[in-house]
């Protein structure tokens, strides 16, 4: 057995009671190699009475009030002194040894900075989960995919992605990252608020020289929601202004300026298709997006440092082509069905 002073698995949480009391059992019960933290972001209701009751072995840390997503955990894991740590969704089932095979790849290579394991669907346990899936990359306009998830197309897992490799980003709803790393580059950025922070977390990572991998040799089972509040307007406008701000920050200088332009036209292009549908909520959510952006200090914000070879690499890694293009007009709605270099 792993040394437990290794691992802390951290759940942030909001007033999720019904999910702790679902899912909690099951992350106590197969992590017995890790010190596992509640951190409660100013919950209202019962979650850390019943936790200190039911649980007494997790360890909770207690912000005094609602920090979002990026400084929730941000604050949560400042003072936690594992050497790695797994940030898990308090909506996640686990599955008996479900942390040492993420722990043995880390421990194989140094280079590897994070790893994910398998995301399937809590619901429907033989197919990939929208939020992470076997693995996240990204296209060269910043456009977020998954092997196993191609936006709104949701793969069965016929073992079809089982072997790890490096990809581009790894989920936040179970996200293994070496605590010095996370701690160096700042955690996640609190300006994202949610949505997309873990894949400027990775790319960071990246153009530092680090990996970021799958870990398909363990299995966990995330409920989500990510294929049910899509059509939320204040998801569009994080998404949209994320975006724009992950890549202000991450792109190389020389491919900053023409990908902004590119991603203006896209954009703009979706939020007519968005007007065409009658969901001008998501149209004004766009425009609002873009304008967070460019009239926000964010918009001039510093950019990654690192030396530039190492900055256009961790670049030309990504995905070539536009994934918008691929699945809406070539109808290619599979991972394994894409172009093989990405």
């Amino acid at each position: 057995m792993h040394n437990m002073a290794q691992v802390a698995v951290a759940i942030l949480n909001w007033n999720g009671l019904h999910h702790l009391q679902q899912f909690l059992p099951s992350v106590v019960k197969y992590s017995p190699e890790a010190t596992v933290y509640l951190i409660d972001n100013g919950s209202t209701d019962l979650s850390i009475p019943w936790v200190e009751k039911h649980f007494p072995s997790v360890s909770i840390v207690a912000l005094a009030e609602n920090h979002g997503f990026c400084d929730g955990y941000n604050l949560g894991l400042a003072d936690l002194k594992e050497e790695y740590f797994i940030l898990l969704n308090s909506d996640v089932e686990v599955t008996p040894h479900w942390i040492s095979p993420l722990l043995d790849l880390m421990e194989t290579d140094a280079v590897i900075a994070a790893c994910q394991p398998k995301l399937l669907d809590f619901n429907n346990k033989s197919r990939f989960e929208y939020a992470g899936a076997a693995g996240g990359y990204i296209d060269y306009l910043g456009t977020p995919f998954c092997k196993g998830r191609i936006f709104q197309t949701l793969e069965e897992d016929k073992a079809q992605y089982d072997t790890s490799s490096p990809v581009h980003w790894a989920s936040g709803a179970a996200l293994m990252i070496r605590a010095r790393l996370y701690k160096a580059a700042g955690g996640f950025d609190s300006r994202f608020f949610a949505h997309m922070e873990e894949i400027d977390l990775c790319w960071r990572l990246r153009i530092q020289g680090y990996q970021i991998y799958s870990c398909p040799q363990s299995t966990v089972y995330h409920l989500g929601g990510g294929t049910l509040n899509t059509g939320s307007p204040k998801k569009t406008f994080l998404n949209v202004k994320n975006n724009l701000l992950m890549l202000n920050k991450n792109l190389p200088e020389q491919k900053r300026i023409g990908v902004l332009f590119l991603k203006l036209i896209v954009d703009g292009m979706a939020g007519v298709f968005f007007l065409l549908q009658g969901k001008w909520k998501d149209t004004l959510a766009i425009i609002k997006g873009h304008g967070a952006f460019y009239t926000s200090p964010s918009a001039k914000a510093e950019h990654t440092t690192t030396h530039q070879g190492g900055k256009l690499k961790a670049y030309e890694t990504h995905f070539p082509y536009s994934i918008i293009w691929k699945y809406y007009l070539n109808k290619t709605k599979f991972f394994t069905d894409l172009p093989s270099k990405h």
